[in-house]
């Protein structure tokens, strides 16, 4: 079996379990949706995926993105490009101008960076907040219990619109109670897209209400 032949079977097998995960649930098959995490695989591993039907993507950084996608994007113009690593101020205008959605809002600075470049550019990403449901000092994201405020001001004082959340649970911690949290946040905010759930627990965040699910591994391989 060729690479491109296990991916497929893995691309083939993800969606199988996204399926089942979602009727488990009581839950439409079309009400999540998969993102293909490709950051470190090049053009010729992303293209069977793409030729497959699959029109969303996320990279982990704005440089390598940049430097493999503009041949896919022309190719595929509908295309859905998430950037879900974590973004600095000074690259709001390369983020605004080349992803369709930004998963990795968490900070006034970046809302203010991000508000500037979409008046310049009249493009208009959609963004998500991201939450530190944890609370772990190494990771980006807007703390719990400073969500609402900063959604809030988002909104008002920056005249962003917030499409989703997402949220990377602790490696050492049970999944389902960041998950239970993300979604109590996004409800109380009037906020319908949960970013949330990657190769070891997308089934998992399903049940708990994920809207999108970022998968790498369990697709391409061990990077």
């Amino acid at each position: 079996m060729t690479a491109t032949d296990q991916t497929l079977a893995h691309l083939a097998e993800i969606k199988e379990r996204i399926a089942t995960a979602a009727k488990d649930a009581g839950r439409e098959l079309g009400s999540v949706t998969l993102v293909c995490v490709t950051k470190t695989f090049g053009p010729e591993a992303i293209l069977p995926v793409l030729e497959a039907g699959e029109r969303h993507f996320g990279e982990n950084k704005v440089q390598e993105a940049e430097a493999k996608w503009p041949a896919l994007k022309a190719r595929f113009p509908d295309l859905e490009l998430h950037l879900i690593g974590p973004l600095q101020s000074n690259k709001a205008r390369e983020a605004v101008e080349f992803f369709d959605v930004i998963e990795t809002l968490d900070r006034p600075k970046l809302a203010a960076a991000l508000a500037k470049e979409i008046e310049r550019a009249k493009r208009h990403p959609k963004l998500y907040v991201q939450v530190n449901t944890g609370a772990e000092p190494q990771k980006a994201g807007v703390l719990p219990q400073d969500a609402d405020a900063f959604i809030a001001s988002c909104r008002k004082e920056h005249g962003l619109t917030i499409s989703g959340l997402m949220c990377i649970p602790p490696v050492d911690e049970q999944a389902s109670p960041h998950f239970a949290l993300l979604s109590e946040i996004a409800k109380r905010n009037g906020i319908k897209i949960l970013s949330m759930g990657m190769s070891a627990d997308f089934e998992l965040a399903i049940q708990l209400g994920a809207t999108h699910v970022r998968v790498g591994t369990a697709i391409f391989g061990k990077r």
